[in-house]
């Protein structure tokens, strides 16, 4: 073997598949050949563990306007001509390095994505995961995260509109920091990644390539990381000015006939752009590094092809109508440069100077070799989920201790301080902003409007792959309905460990089972998404963590529900169960069980026809203008969704509904499919109406009124001071230090 194993491991390239390299080429590649074949063949874009499990999605749908996984992002109709454009990615390894930068350029990536597609891009959102605050190291990660979502976002005029932050363990040295964008387009304005016919030629536009992100999707993104390792410089660095003109010059280049194609340069930079390009047309292609504009001296036509070099997009133009898109970005002043052109044989050739430095067929570049194992069963974990959590002794004292401790979590506390520091008001179509259970935008010239929202949960996930599959899909569906949309499309990011470990195989394999079965139930396809494996360090993966972007929709923008109580008399009602008893057994996974108790054990669960039933009977309470209030009940369980809306509308709640005798499980459990609604007492014959229709169970809480959250078994809390717990809950975990 010519090759070196040092090589390999840069490139993430295993013994077999460097002999199936030299096997399906007929020769040894160069140093250049390989680096192609490293980074496309790598996990990031190659998708070599993950891609046949991707194929339990079922994507056949009535909205969908370009096959799920085809293009940069999904596309999906919403009616009068307009369709939505949105996709999820992740950015973990290169946050977990250089927070600022990795989350900066996270959204730069995922923003490039819908523009490429020729959307404007109108609301952006993340989910996040870190380790425990009382770590200097995670606090530094998390401040660092959060400054460079704000510090790119809000240059480039996208709000910044929900998302979703949590804490635990296993996320040290290893955070998720997941980005989503959501872009809208009338039909005739899409753009896809295509090359076209041969002879068309690959203008590249927007910043100098530099040495910055090489190999950040085979090395970076494709392996644990490694302590001796050096991985600084695979981290990218963004310029968000130069995004914001680059959005403007490419939606208006797309409106051009004689503009092809058009292609983010994202992982894998122009290699990816390039070839993922001509495999979509069935081209080849021809590119001279030495036309590429640089911003470092000496660099080789290796580093130019695998720099992922930030705020670079390819445009696929027609031959001899070069110079009239170059016009376009000359007024934006971007520089734009013809570096190559569309062949008709289906080689990628790269050149140095009119000298060929390297050659290899597009097909064998996109045609990694994929693997299907069979997953085992993590050890001990059996023993979790039969672990009797009944038998666990109540907390000592009033249920309001439990609640206060849940409400200051930073897991549950207010993430005011994260999104105060983002811009959720321009382009002005906000109409929910973040800080509830779902963003809801209007659709500019239609009564329309749009729900989007991001969700997650490790440890039920780790607990059960396959039940938090399906209650990941679910929550997320759930935050949609409670503003009275309906879920019409999802995306998800799905972050694992070491896909070589038989254990994080099957942990990956069922979850993305459960999630396909829960998407069927609510005929919400998975549009678009992105695989972020082997995040583990110093051999610890983190939780098994898919994260889920919902599309809600809903034809009037101003029928809608906030989680806030609102009105003196309104009755309480909690959708989904017909007593507090029915609540008991639900402890597993909760927050309250690893807070108060230590302990993340038990079996989760969901009846997924109760689940769309309770999510339908609330859209129709919505919209119908019986709810003046809805609020998802999850994190913290009941007594916490309903400290929330009182503190959300300023008001307290007499409780009603007597407390059973295992009133842990009761208030703070995390059972599926339940949702707390108000409404005037006069409206309760319509409602009762509805959920009989629905066949959807419910419950009388109580009533809105007063300054305090009480019950004969609560002692008097008041919303003053639940608010100050909740709402400084993570501020001060920041600023607390640890012993």
């Amino acid at each position: 073997m010519a090759v070196s194993q040092q090589a390999l491991d840069d490139l993430a390239i295993s013994g077999p598949e460097y002999e199936a390299i030299v096997e399906r080429l007929g020769r040894e590649p160069n140093d250049l050949e390989l680096g192609l074949l490293g980074s496309l063949w790598s996990e990031h874009c190659g998708y070599k563990h993950s891609k046949p499990l991707l194929r339990m999605f079922e994507t056949e749908n009535p909205r969908l306007l370009v096959d799920a996984g085809a293009e940069n992002a999904g596309v999906v109709d919403i009616g009068d001509g307009l369709a939505i454009v949105m996709k999820v990615e992740s950015h973990n390894h290169p946050s977990a390095i250089e927070p600022y930068e990795g989350a900066a350029t996270g959204v730069g990536g995922i923003v490039r994505d819908i523009f490429a597609m020729g959307a404007r891009p109108i609301a952006l959102l993340n989910s996040l995961r870190f380790g425990p605050l009382d770590d200097a190291r995670n606090r530094y990660l998390f401040e660092g995260v959060v400054a460079g979502i704000s510090g790119y976002g809000n240059c480039i005029g996208v709000p910044d509109v929900g998302g979703e932050i949590q804490f635990a363990e296993s996320y040290s040295g290893n955070p998720l920091v997941n980005a989503m964008c959501v872009g809208i387009l009338r039909h005739e304005d899409l753009r896809r990644a295509t090359a076209g016919q041969a002879g068309n030629l690959l203008l590249l536009v927007g910043s100098d390539t530099g040495r910055d992100g090489i190999h950040g999707a085979s090395g970076l993104a494709s392996r644990t990381f490694e302590d001796e390792r050096e991985l600084r410089p695979t981290v990218q660095v963004g310029n968000p000015f130069m995004e914001k003109v680059l959005i403007e010059a490419c939606l208006e280049a797309a409106q051009n006939e004689h503009v092809v194609g058009i292609q983010d340069l994202g992982a894998a930079g122009l290699t990816s752009a390039s070839v993922e390009a001509a495999a979509s047309s069935g081209r080849g292609l021809e590119i001279d590094v030495a036309r590429i504009p640089r911003r470092a001296t000496g660099m080789a036509s290796y580093e130019v092809m695998l720099s992922e070099s930030q705020e670079r997009m390819l445009i696929i133009v027609q031959d001899g109508h070069e110079k009239e898109i170059q016009a376009i970005f000359d007024r934006w002043d971007l520089r734009s440069d013809v570096i190559g052109k569309v062949t008709d044989d289906g080689v990628a050739r790269i050149f140095e100077d009119g000298e060929l430095a390297g050659h290899v067929p597009v097909g064998l570049l996109t045609d990694p070799p994929l693997y299907r194992l069979q997953g085992l069963k993590p050890a001990g974990l059996d023993d979790l989920q039969s672990e009797d959590l009944s038998t666990l002794p109540l907390p000592n004292g009033n249920p309001a201790s439990v609640l206060n401790t849940l409400l200051a979590s930073p897991n549950i506390a207010s993430k005011e301080w994260v999104y105060r520091q983002y811009d959720h008001q321009v382009q002005t179509n906000t109409v929910i902003p973040p800080g509830g259970d779902a963003a809801l935008l209007r659709v500019k010239g239609t009564q329309r409007g749009l729900a989007v929202t991001t969700d997650g949960n490790g440890r039920i996930c780790y607990l059960d792959p396959y039940t938090g599959g399906q209650i990941v899909v679910a929550e997320a569906c759930r935050n949609l309905a409670v503003v009275g949309a309906e879920p019409i499309a999802l995306t998800d990011c799905l972050n694992f460990g070491n896909p070589e470990n038989l254990e994080i195989y099957y942990q990956l394999e069922n979850c993305i089972r459960g999630m396909a079965d829960a998407s069927q139930a609510f005929s919400a396809p998975v549009i678009s998404g992105n695989v972020s494996l082997y995040n583990e360090s110093r051999g610890t993966g983190i939780y098994p963590t898919p994260v889920i972007g919902a599309l809600g929709l809903t034809d009037d923008v101003t029928k809608t529900a906030r989680i806030g109580f609102a009105n003196d008399g309104d009755v309480v009602v909690l959708l989904g169960r017909d007593s507090l008893e029915a609540l008991v057994s639900e402890l597993a996974g909760s927050e309250y069980l690893d807070v108060v108790q230590g302990n993340v054990a038990g079996m989760p669960s969901i009846d997924m026809d109760l689940e769309v039933a309770v999510q339908r009977a609330c859209r129709r309470l919505i919209r119908q203008g019986h709810a003046r209030s809805a609020h998802d009940c999850s994190d913290g369980g009941l007594l916490v969704a309903l400290a929330e809306s009182c503190i959300a509308g300023n008001i307290g709640l007499r409780l009603t509904a007597p407390a059973p005798d295992r009133w842990d499980s009761a208030l703070f459990g995390e059972g599926q499919s339940r949702i707390v609604v108000s409404i005037d007492r006069s409206e309760l014959t319509h409602f009762d109406k509805i959920c009989s229709e629905e066949g959807v169970p419910w419950l009388e809480l109580g009533t809105i009124g007063g300054d305090a959250l009480t019950a004969d078994w609560l002692d008097d809390q008041p919303v003053s001071q639940l608010k100050d717990t909740w709402g400084n809950g993570l501020e001060r975990a920041l600023t607390s230090t640890s012993e």
